[in-house]
């Protein structure tokens, strides 16, 4: 029998809400600009840009954790709120009409990002990863059933700092729908179960400074509350 050279990794899961059970994630979608305000504070114009993709690593999701360590070769972190889908199944080519039988469920996010580190590979036409995906970049509450909540299409979505409002919106403001998104997506990649879809940032990005309070809200969803450290 074939053995490691090594001891694997553990999964990474997210918990959920109200029980004992953890939910594994397979990959880590993120959809860029998907809200008007937001790609315009950005540089963008969203009418005339079609849905984009990248990807932070399922180790980034941090589950239930009370504080986010600042993290290192950057001195300007963004916060970006986000509404995080959960998928129980997949496949290739979901329509938009059956695309929502494949969510388990929903959870507050956040996308941290080195925001100086990815306006430099902006400049040079290089890939995000190393602003975007770094080490517990993607604090995130508990994954809330659909079965329970149904599928969040309106409703407020903020983020505080220290009690200041700092971004607001609406999911209906999206862009993309999460069962657009996950359609487009089924056609770029084969979805499998326990992938996740971030579902992109309202306007108000900016940057944190340890020993801010971060408190995220999605209606219908629930609140996260983080302290950087």
């Amino acid at each position: 029998m074939a053995a490691y050279v090594f001891t694997p990794p553990t999964q990474a899961t997210l918990s959920i809400a109200g029980t004992s059970e953890l939910f594994p994630v397979h990959r880590v979608y993120c959809v860029g600009r998907n809200y008007a305000a937001h790609a315009v504070e950005m540089g963008h114009d969203p009418d005339k840009e079609p849905p984009f993709f990248f990807q932070k690593n399922p180790d980034n999701l941090i589950s239930d954790a009370k504080e986010f360590p600042y993290p290192k070769a950057s001195s300007d972190v963004h916060h970006e709120i986000e509404l995080l889908v959960a998928l129980k199944s997949g496949g290739e080519d979901i329509s938009v009409e059956d695309a929502l039988n494949h969510v388990y469920g929903y959870a507050v996010s956040l996308d941290m990002t080195r925001r100086d580190l990815q306006g430099q590979m902006k400049k040079m036409g290089r890939p995000w990863e190393i602003g975007k995906s770094f080490e517990m970049s993607g604090p995130s509450g508990p994954i809330v059933p659909a079965s329970k909540i149904g599928h969040p299409d309106q409703g407020a979505i903020w983020l505080k700092i220290n009690d200041e409002l700092r971004q607001s919106g609406d999911l209906n403001q999206m862009i993309w729908k999460t069962a657009e998104m996950i359609s487009i997506l089924s056609t770029l990649f084969t979805l499998q179960p326990g992938d996740i879809i971030m579902t992109g940032t309202p306007a108000g990005v900016g940057p944190v400074e340890r020993g801010d309070r971060m408190h995220g809200y999605v209606e219908g969803v629930g609140d996260l509350h983080l302290t950087v450290t």
